[in-house]
């Protein structure tokens, strides 16, 4: 695994350079962080003979970290964005990752359609606050599944905002994992998905961004 790592953390930087991944001041210390961070997830929650899809994937935080730590886990990466998702690929076959695939989509539609309630697990780090969040990743999530949600210092705030959403959406806060990582303060929130999601959701692409429920 330290070996694939290393790979991603160079095939990164080196990309980075040409097109904007992560912030383009990001150095070497900076994707250990964000590789850091991703693996924070595999102490709370097995990945392995799970199918497990990345919303928002950008860059391949977290899913491709976690996929090179789980081996036996099925991750698909969500990538709307075609420069990132044309990155990721690259990536999975430069890295040899074959328990990896892309999926080039906007969130809402993969949710209307085969991926609708696909995925035992769903996880999603820096894609936006956690009432959008919701509305992007629960439809995709089984029931009985988990959403998993990296957030930072607001966290509390931004709970008390997707409180609504979540009702909406069919989840339901299971646990709240704390942790500290390169001084400050990170945490991990666990969101069962309790019930089906309602038909109308999620709704059409902009929508979740414009109106969060």
């Amino acid at each position: 695994m330290k070996e694939v790592l290393q790979k991603f953390k160079e095939l990164l930087l080196e990309e980075n350079e040409k097109i904007n991944l992560i912030s383009r001041r990001a150095d070497p210390n900076d994707v250990d962080r964000h590789i850091e961070d991703a693996l924070t997830a595999c102490k709370h929650f097995d990945f392995n003979d799970k199918k497990i899809i990345d919303v928002g994937s950008g860059a391949g935080f977290p899913g491709i970290p976690l996929a090179a730590a789980c081996p036996r886990g099925q991750f698909t990466l969500l990538e709307s964005e075609l420069k990132k998702s044309q990155f990721l690929a690259m990536a999975i076959e430069v890295l040899g990752l074959k328990n990896v695939k892309i999926w080039r989509e906007r969130a809402e539609v993969a949710g209307r359609t085969v991926g609708r309630e696909g995925f035992d697990c769903a996880v999603a780090r820096a894609v936006s606050e956690l009432n959008t969040l919701a509305e992007y990743v629960l439809p995709l999530v089984k029931v009985d599944g988990v959403f998993l949600a990296w957030k930072g210092r607001n966290y509390s705030v931004e709970l008390e905002r997707a409180e609504n959403a979540l009702q909406e959406l069919g989840g339901q806060v299971e646990d709240i994992k704390s942790y500290s990582l390169g001084g400050s303060q990170r945490y991990l929130l666990v969101i069962k998905k309790v019930k089906s999601t309602p038909n109308r959701f999620p709704r059409r692409v902009g929508v979740p961004k414009k109106r969060p429920l």
